[in-house]
């Protein structure tokens, strides 16, 4: 009887020892969730936004070399091959760096006719009707030659002469224009700059205003990994070259834009 009193004794001692561990975790879990709640509560976070107008420094556009359907393939090549020479060797003594032209494009193409069948077959030395007098077949009446080059303009104020001067030379079609600048990095990081100073401006209003005591900056984060670029004037739309005159120098303006970059802030608060 005596062992049995002290079995269950020994049960119930073990008994509150679980129950004394277990409060203290549950506590323990209790204040960590708190201390969580609280250090996410006692953020404030700002969000501005940088924009940077500059005038683009660079210009990219692409010139084309169509020639008229030639009987044979050599022809073909050897007239589409001497015209491009010609515009290229033009654009780079207007100032152009040979590593900046790029050939994109070099399509030999079968130019086709469609041909109607003779609307009188023999057969056995007897001529019959053609049941279908639209028959017939497409046959290979010649080749063109399609070649296409990328060109990097540096110096802007060459882009009229250059198209004018590739015109010229043979280059009969011309892709769209389009402006950018060169040195992205150094306007993004003026957009930045601008950015963070007008988010520590408005925190500091805000801190005033609301009677809120910020402590010290724990966190930026950027919107985006590029900046955005922004220009109504930024492209001029792809036409044929034929029928500008050749002696016109066309006026193309570059426009602005506009770099913009977007941060957020995060503050402690006290």
């Amino acid at each position: 009887m005596e062992e049995t009193k002290n079995c269950n004794h020994h049960g119930r001692g073990l008994i509150m020892i679980f129950l004394i561990i277990a409060m203290t975790v549950i506590g323990s879990l209790s204040i960590l969730r708190e201390r969580l709640v609280r250090n996410d509560s006692e953020k404030f976070t700002v969000s501005s936004e940088g924009k940077i107008s500059a005038k683009p420094d660079v210009a990219n556009i692409s010139f084309s070399v169509v020639t008229d359907t030639q009987k044979d393939v050599q022809t073909a090549v050897q007239n589409g091959a001497e015209k491009m020479n010609e515009v290229m060797a033009a654009i780079k003594k207007l100032g152009v760096d040979e590593k900046d032209i790029k050939t994109t494009a070099y399509n030999l193409n079968p130019s086709y006719e469609y041909v109607k069948s003779d609307p009188i077959i023999k057969v056995d030395d007897k001529e019959y009707q053609r049941p279908n007098d639209n028959s017939g077949k497409s046959i290979i009446v010649g080749y063109t030659l399609n070649q296409s080059i990328d060109v990097k303009i540096k110096n802007l104020e060459k882009i009229g002469e250059i198209i004018k001067e590739a015109a010229a030379k043979g280059a009969n079609q011309s892709g769209g224009i389009g402006f950018t600048i060169d040195d992205q990095d150094k306007i993004k990081t003026e957009a930045r700059t601008l950015a963070i100073k007008k988010a520590e401006d408005k925190a500091a209003k805000i801190a005033s205003d609301s009677g809120l005591k910020i402590g010290k900056l724990v966190n930026v984060s950027e919107y985006g990994n590029e900046p955005y670029f922004r220009n109504d004037f930024a492209y001029a739309s792809a036409k044929t070259m034929d029928s500008a005159p050749s002696a016109a120098i066309p006026d193309i303006q570059s426009g602005q834009m506009e770099v913009i970059v977007n941060v957020t802030l995060t503050y402690e608060v006290k």
